[in-house]
């Protein structure tokens, strides 16, 4: 008698990808009750809700250090595995690190997935991170109804390299390396309504590592980074804002998006609860008083293993955007520009 099929992996969770943190004004709420953490060694902690923690070694080595994980975004569980693995690796790069290490941290429904559903899923992770240079050396499962996939990954960077967003300066442009709107497009995915090209480009994004982070870092071109996941654009720019004491300014015509497919999307409201989540807190921080609703919601979207969001001095524009057209990441945009405020907020014009 034939097997049924495995179920599609998104059938399977109730939120896609990053879109299924907890939300900022949540998480603020939460983190308040912990107590600070401080350490001589402890370079970079979570009081400026950075991509990763970095911990001095030696003087001339520091470790990083993240976790990212997230129900599906796609139904392969070969690509769902690469862009997991993607994303987790991402906070280090845009901390200036190279990874090192990894290990794997999985969820999955046994009852509901046969063994080479769940191995399909972590040879894509194993993959990106052997093209990212590093190894995967270990991790840990346990049983669950919603499958979960991602990593734990250890970098090292020099500790006068590291790049934080709580560095950035009046003056420094903006720049973003991936367009927006996965959010948008693995919601649409996950309710059958994607264009087949387009969930194929924005596929291709999510696998995308962002690399020259640490190229960039090590030549000291860029002067704060973070990378665009699941606070969406302007939700990652505010933590950057308030960490450098600055506020920020956004030509949204200038900003990479996946094309005028996604305000069919949006007015179809394949719009996932997290990036509705960072739209209102974005509304307290953010001027935009010509912006459409659709405009307003992809600066909002909740990315999965998105870009890396840039200061870099105009000095310094060219050679950054040559490296990254080297690295053929998939846009090179100057967004927009830092500045001086007495208070963290973003203007957004167009």
């Amino acid at each position: 008698m034939p097997t049924a099929p495995p179920p599609k992996l998104t059938s399977l969770s109730a939120c896609a990808g990053c879109a299924s943190k907890l939300s900022q004004t949540l998480l603020a709420q939460v983190l308040r009750h912990l107590p600070a953490v401080r350490h001589p060694r402890l370079l970079v902690d979570a009081s400026t809700a950075d991509d990763a923690g970095v911990y001095r070694l030696r003087p001339d080595c520091a470790l990083v250090q993240t976790i990212d994980f997230f129900t599906p975004i796609v139904d392969d569980p070969y690509l769902f595995g690469q862009i997991a693995a993607a994303n987790a690796l991402s906070d280090v790069y845009a901390m200036g690190g190279r990874p090192l290490t990894a290990m794997n941290v999985l969820v999955v429904p046994t009852d509901a997935l046969p063994p080479a559903v769940i191995a399909a899923i972590l040879r894509g992770g194993a993959a990106k991170v052997s093209e990212a240079g590093a190894v995967v050396v270990g991790g840990h499962t346990i049983k669950n109804v919603e499958p979960i996939y991602g990593l734990s990954v250890t970098g090292t960077v020099h500790p006068k390299r590291i790049l934080t967003n709580a560095a950035a300066r009046p003056g420094d442009l903006l720049l973003l390396t991936k367009p927006l709107g996965t959010g948008i497009i693995t919601t649409a995915i996950k309710r059958n309504l994607a264009p087949l090209a387009l969930a194929r480009r924005a596929i291709a994004s999510m696998r995308q590592l962002n690399r020259p982070g640490a190229l960039l870092a090590e030549r000291r071109l860029v002067r704060a980074a973070t990378d665009i996941t699941g606070f969406g654009l302007l939700g990652h720019l505010a933590s950057m804002c308030r960490a450098s004491n600055v506020a920020a300014e956004i030509n949204f015509a200038q900003v990479p998006t996946f094309g005028p497919q996604l305000v069919s999307l949006i007015a179809a409201d394949c719009v996932p609860g997290g990036t509705r989540a960072n739209l209102k807190a974005a509304e307290s921080i953010t001027d935009w008083p010509t912006l459409s609703d659709a405009r307003k919601i992809l600066l909002a979207d909740a990315q999965t293993s998105g870009g890396l969001l840039l200061c870099v001095r105009p000095r310094d524009l060219a050679k950054v955007q040559a490296i990254l057209k080297s690295h053929r990441t998939p846009a090179a945009a100057v967004i927009g520009h830092i500045t001086r405020s007495a208070s963290p907020r973003i203007m957004v014009r167009g």
